[in-house]
């Protein structure tokens, strides 16, 4: 099987921040490059930008949330051939520095602990877990996790809309589609496009802009594989704090999680 891998966390490629962008140095630009700049600033539609500036705002005052999200994923076979995978997400977090998540499909269970100080990582059909010393907050936890040991913290993108880590210039094509709805949700659609990857989000209408679906398109392989999640929200999650600590059970045995290199330090915007 050869392993496409499509990232959930759009926020990585993507450009949505409301940092202002870095101004270009002084002096003569090549005709190329300016016809190049007045082709993307065509093909990106402000209002696609600032629908997706708003949604970022919006998440970043966020303190408390459940989110159940539907993820379909396409795996391309030694062949070419794409086959479908599906999974359920249930997390709950609460910023800056407190997350429980589980993942299920048909071949594997999770479990995400995270409690500001420690991160667990279970595996409940095989009672095996493996806990690791945490920073204290929620994005240096997934920095560390990708950075540290090759794991991709699920749904990491709810985290990281419109925080330094975007980067605008990414974006080369912007636009809005139209009225849409999602599980019976007025929304507004919106098409992006950027190196290697087309997107699309779903984000909801009125007073309380959350993302209720994103599909990514990779460009880079020929077969094309996607990834969709559609997501349902619940703001007024209830909870007690001992769900982000991992107890564990009788049968459970502990392993190491093992480094695939020293730590980096991410760049400055």
């Amino acid at each position: 099987m050869r392993k496409t891998k499509i990232y959930s966390a759009v926020v990585l490629a993507v450009a949505y921040s409301a940092v202002s962008p870095s101004v270009p140095a002084a002096g003569p630009q090549p005709l190329a490059q300016v016809a190049g700049q007045a082709a993307r600033a065509t093909a990106v539609e402000p209002g696609a930008i600032a629908a997706l500036d708003r949604m970022a705002g919006y998440l970043r005052v966020l303190r408390a949330f459940q989110i159940q999200a539907a993820i379909t994923i396409d795996e391309v076979l030694a062949d070419g051939q794409k086959v479908e995978l599906e999974s359920q997400a249930n997390l709950i977090a609460q910023r800056p520095d407190r997350l429980r998540l589980e993942v299920a499909s048909d071949r594997q269970q999770r479990f995400f602990f995270y409690d500001g100080k420690a991160f667990t990582l279970w595996a409940p059909r095989t009672s095996y877990y493996a806990t690791v010393t945490a920073p204290p907050t929620l994005l240096e936890l997934a920095d560390m996790l990708e950075e540290k040991y090759d794991i991709e913290l699920p749904l990491v993108d709810l985290f990281r809309w419109g925080t330094p880590e975007s980067d605008r210039a990414a974006i080369t094509a912007a636009k809005y589609i139209g009225p849409s709805a999602v599980g019976g949700i007025t929304c507004e659609q919106y098409a992006f496009r950027q190196s290697g990857l087309d997107w699309q989000i779903w984000i909801q209408g009125g007073d309380y802009p959350l993302p209720r679906k994103v599909v990514l398109t990779t460009t880079t392989d020929e077969a094309r594989p996607r990834y969709a999640a559609v997501y349902t929200w619940n703001l007024a999650p209830s909870y007690d704090a001992g769900a982000f600590t991992f107890v564990p059970e009788g049968d459970a045995h502990r392993i190491t999680i093992e480094e695939v290199a020293p730590a980096r330090t991410r760049p400055n915007p």
